[in-house]
């Protein structure tokens, strides 16, 4: 990041809060719940201001039948830097999120298509509760695609997510969301959740190049909610005290879509301009908690009508749509002392005939210090992962995690 840039960021930010802190009502909460919790004077608005980290530590080796473990490789790096902002503007029923990516691997992927700029922004939108239980929703943010990829990167079980989530999901992107919940019965909860995105993923300036995205998802609690919306958190650090459970299916189809893996991956250039083709993904997933037990499973598969892209005479310009299907599992156990152990197994079948990439399993054990809940941990993880007729790969990592 430009250091000048980084300077005058942060002078601001300071500024502002020493001025908000000066001005209005701030009640700074316990760790964890934010560095400044500020309500106007009026209480027409209100803004939480957070902040957190996560310090990694990487070591990757190579396995083959003919040389054994080799090729060590290490890294510590900053995994993710960010500020977080939310609270609600004239009314509690109007409320928005704002929340900036500020270390290398969150603001990279520049392009043409971002004006060449860092992609500083992760969320900006706003949400109206317009009518009892429906909600509107306007900006950039998460799209409902899987249960994993929803989950806050701060509220994860193990290090990272998996190689699912890596190859199928759907991330974020500019538009609209609708938003509704039904309880039938006595606790059974229905939510549906729509989407329609300009199809390009985050932060994307110059225009919309293919067609629209439409996401549509559908999730059945029939157990009733879980306690601090565990349903998209890592663990069940709430020791549910019965058994509680949510099944959720996701439809995206991204019409006239110009990059490898729908709203993500590489843009897909010909020689007349792009490559366009209908590229749909499907999710079908579920999250189960009680007692300190956790499992949660994912399917993903994605499809395209033309996944090889042509020039116009013909010839094959080397971009492909990754198509294939993956599977995730992935359980864990708390033990009274806030420790858990967890264990993960991916899946990930491309179709090798069109991607010509071989199929892959990985298999995780994970262990984690839950010291002030997902706001301050210590997470550790070794994953072995296995690929056809090639090179199996060995990945341990250690990670400190905080949230202010």
């Amino acid at each position: 990041m430009n250091f000048k840039k980084l300077a005058l960021f942060g002078s601001c930010f300071l500024f502002l809060c020493i001025h908000f802190s000066h001005s209005q009502e701030n009640n700074p909460g316990t760790f964890g719940k934010g560095l400044f919790n500020i309500v106007g004077k009026d209480s027409t608005w209100s803004t939480k201001i957070g902040a957190r980290m996560q310090m990694l530590a990487i070591a990757n080796w190579d396995n083959n039948k003919t040389q054994g473990v080799g090729n060590p490789e290490q890294n510590f790096l900053i995994r993710r830097a960010r500020l977080k902002f939310d609270g609600f503007v004239y009314t509690p029923k109007l409320r928005y999120k704002f929340e900036l990516g500020l270390s290398n691997r969150d603001i990279s992927g520049g392009s043409q298509f971002t004006r060449n700029t860092p992609r500083y922004i992760f969320d900006a939108v706003v949400k109206w509760n317009f009518h009892e239980n429906f909600e509107l929703w306007f900006g950039q943010t998460k799209l409902p695609g899987n249960i994993e990829r929803v989950i806050s990167s701060g509220d994860l079980q193990q290090v990272d997510r998996s190689l699912l989530n890596s190859r199928f999901n759907i991330d974020r992107d500019m538009g609209f969301q609708l938003r509704h919940q039904i309880t039938i019965g006595r606790q059974a909860l229905i939510k549906e959740k729509f989407a329609l995105s300009q199809g390009e993923g985050r932060n994307v300036t110059e225009g919309n190049l293919g067609g629209h995205q439409y996401t549509s998802r559908l999730e059945f609690l029939p157990f009733g909610k879980f306690k601090s919306k565990g349903d998209y958190k890592g663990a069940d650090l709430e020791r549910e005290v019965s058994p509680k459970l949510m099944i959720g299916a996701t439809y995206d189809i991204n019409k006239d879509a110009v990059k490898t893996r729908s709203n993500m991956g590489t843009y897909m250039f010909t020689d007349t301009g792009f490559h366009k083709t209908d590229i749909s993904t499907f999710f079908v997933d579920f999250m189960f908690k009680y007692s300190g037990f956790s499992l949660m499973g994912e399917y993903a598969n994605r499809d395209a009508d033309e996944p090889i892209a042509l020039n116009s005479d013909g010839t094959e310009t080397g971009d492909i749509v990754q198509v294939g299907r993956g599977l995730n599992l992935q359980t864990g156990y708390l033990f009274r002392k806030d420790w858990e152990v967890s264990a993960r197994y991916t899946s990930i079948k491309l179709n090798e005939g069109i991607t010509g990439k071989s199929p892959e399993k990985q298999y995780t054990l994970g262990l984690s210090k839950y010291i002030v809940g997902h706001k301050l941990k210590l997470q550790t993880d070794l994953s072995y992962l296995t690929v056809d007729q090639g090179t199996d790969e060995i990945m341990f990592r250690l990670q400190l995690d905080v949230h202010l």
